[in-house]
């Protein structure tokens, strides 16, 4: 306390921060950018282990021989699929109830707030069908979940075949302590999110489905299955959920478990697991796959429909079969043996899966980085933001302070401003103006569709992403109409005073972010910290305005869909790239406003204000 309140010594403090200040946020920088990259390198990355006791050992005897009968079903599903033209309701019921399972439907229907042209749809009805296999052993408190959806355009009819085959066969077990739940969902992740809110007697999306009739207990687990074709070649595993949620780590780790028992080939984002660890391969090859996971979380989306199970503190994976030209192929046996055993293990749970991680990145499948270790990369980089925060706060203390205080001797450090006080009524408008734009950027895209429809030849989806560019554009005009409202007395140093609340607002925003999404939080983090600590009316302005545009949210995302794809050996060129941007801010809005993904009000009512405030400061007259 000393050090603050004796005028000598903190004196002494701000010329050492001001002197040190650049370099200190240069090399905090690069440490938080060094430190992320490590992170696919031992010993910052370990091997998985399994916490959870009931599932510590796959000594299981998997019993599954229904190849033949799981074909035929998806062969008969096909059939009746192509003749309807829809989800053939009444045929699942039929099998369902032929295999012995207590069978329910649901209707629900949803209307889109613009149309999806991804998928050619906005008013949407559909259908689930879902069977209960009571448990012999005990009563109906606790239930697992294995779930096929099915698409308007997707093929994943040896799905269901496996699902129908899986549910004959778990219905001639006595083991089973736990209620098994058999759904097929209708228009993807619409069907899931319906079921769902009704299982849960919740609505949070404006879902409108009729009520269950029938329940199983509390779901410990769920599991979805998508499958290509009667024969895989792999099996992927998605694990990143609605605002990235993940599942808890021992759950992937059963998966891999009856993978290697079975001799199934796993894969994570597409990627193989590195074998050798000890060379520079290895972990080069966990960095793209760890950069994949990271961007994918980072999107909010759910990457399957065990991203909506998290939300009601459900584990949950989607399991992918993959048909490629490797060599060796595996049938439905050997995946349908591998589901077996993991419902195996997850009926012996007496609770649910909390032992192990659930805030983690995986390099690999068999390695895996916790919070604990990855959390001090973005510490690194919100440094930067504090540290020239306090640098800007020394100098307003010592701007504001009186002759004697202030008073140094010259040549210890750089001058500070001459004494000038801080008109915080100057402040007001930037803050106003900027959070009015983001507001404007969240509400106007959606509700003003219809209007941009009729005054310009487009349809309602390319309105929406229209009126967003168009609402950013307009926003860079910003400091201009501060400029007016703010009065011409306003003192030197409203910038500083400007710039070091955006930088607080910055900072807190990506922390708050980083806590839960970490892989949002570096990203936003790793692009903006710069531009922010760099940004004032002094010096090269166009530099600066030219690298506070690269770095905007907007930009940040427009670089991340050519990092995705370069990643995933599938470069864009600039006319594809813009493409897939459109698309994907469209898909942003749409899935806001369909399952509750927040990256968009993040984006437009957090953080594009708080990067206005710093355009108004490189623009401060």
């Amino acid at each position: 306390m000393g050090l603050l309140s004796d005028p000598v010594r903190r004196r002494a403090l701000a010329r050492l921060v001001l002197r040190l200040n650049a370099p200190l946020c240069v090399l905090s920088y690069v440490a938080g950018i060094a430190w992320f990259l490590a992170l696919a390198f031992p010993p910052l990355t370990q091997r998985t282990y399994m916490s959870e006791n009931a599932m510590g050992s796959t000594m299981v005897e998997e019993q599954f021989v229904g190849g033949e009968r799981a074909r035929s079903f998806a062969q008969d599903f096909a059939a009746h699929r192509r003749k309807s033209g829809a989800l053939p309701v009444a045929w699942l019921e039929r099998a369902m109830r032929s295999v012995g399972l207590e069978v329910y439907t649901q209707t629900f229907s949803r209307k889109l707030p613009f149309p999806d042209e991804t998928r050619e749809r906005y008013m949407v009805y559909g259908t689930n069908v879902y069977g209960i296999l009571r448990a012999p052993r005990a009563a109906s408190t606790e239930s697992l979940v294995l779930t096929v959806p099915c698409g308007s355009d997707s093929t994943n009819s040896q799905a269901v075949g496996l699902l129908l085959a899986l549910a004959a066969h778990f219905r001639g077990q006595i083991y089973w302590a736990k209620d098994i739940i058999f759904l097929v969902t209708e228009h993807d992740l619409l069907g899931t999110e319906a079921w769902l809110e009704a299982y849960h007697d919740v609505n949070v999306t404006g879902m409108q489905s009729s009520p269950l009739q029938g329940r199983a207990g509390a779901i410990q687990a769920a599991v979805a299955l998508e499958l290509s074709s009667d024969v895989i070649t792999s099996l992927d595993v998605a694990v990143e959920g609605l605002n990235g949620q993940l599942p808890n780590l021992d759950l992937l780790n059963l998966f891999q478990t009856f993978c290697q028992k079975g001799g199934l080939l796993c894969t994570l984002q597409g990627k193989l697991q590195p074998q050798d660890w000890a060379s520079l391969d290895g972990p080069l090859q966990g960095l793209q796959t760890l950069l994949l996971m990271v961007l994918r979380q980072a999107s909010g989306r759910p990457h399957g429909p065990h991203g909506l199970f998290l939300r009601y503190r459900v584990e949950a994976l989607t399991l992918r079969g993959i048909n490629s030209f490797r060599p060796y192929k595996y049938d439905l046996v050997a995946v349908g043996k591998a589901l077996e055993g993991m419902f195996r293990k997850l009926n012996h749970l007496l609770e649910r899966l909390h032992q192990s991680f659930f805030f983690y990145l995986l390099p690999a499948l068999s390695r895996f980085v916790s919070i604990g270790l990855y959390m001090p990369a973005v510490g690194f980089l919100l440094l930067v933001l504090g540290l020239k925060a306090l640098a800007l706060w020394m100098q307003l203390h010592e701007a504001g302070a009186g002759p004697e205080e202030a008073g140094e001797s010259p040549g210890h450090g750089p001058p500070l401003p001459p004494a000038q006080g801080v008109a915080l009524a100057s402040l007001v408008a930037p803050l106003l103006i900027s959070q009015a734009v983001g507001v404007a950027l969240y509400t106007l895209p959606v509700l003003g569709q219809h209007v941009a429809a009729q005054h310009f030849p487009v349809a309602e989806a390319e309105a929406v992403v229209l009126t967003l560019l168009a609402i950013y554009v307009a926003g860079l005009a910003l400091p201009h109409n501060t400029h007016r409202v703010v009065s011409t007395q306003t003192p030197d140093r409203g910038w500083m005073a400007l710039k070091l609340v955006a930088l607080i607002c910055l900072a807190l925003q990506l922390g708050c972010i980083a806590l839960t999404n970490f892989s949002l939080g570096f990203l936003l983090a790793a692009t903006m910290v710069p531009a922010a600590a760099l940004t004032e009316p002094h010096g090269p302005r166009p530099l600066y305005a030219v690298l506070l545009v690269l770095t905007s949210p907007a930009a940040t995302l427009l670089g991340s869909l050519f990092l995705w794809r370069e990643l995933q050996e599938a470069p864009l060129t600039l006319p594809e790239g813009w493409q897939l941007f459109l698309t994907a801010l469209a898909q942003v809005v749409l899935e806001h406003y369909t399952f509750g993904a927040l990256l968009f009000p993040v984006l437009t009512l957090g953080l594009h204000p708080c990067w206005l405030l710093f355009w108004n400061v490189l623009f401060w007259k």
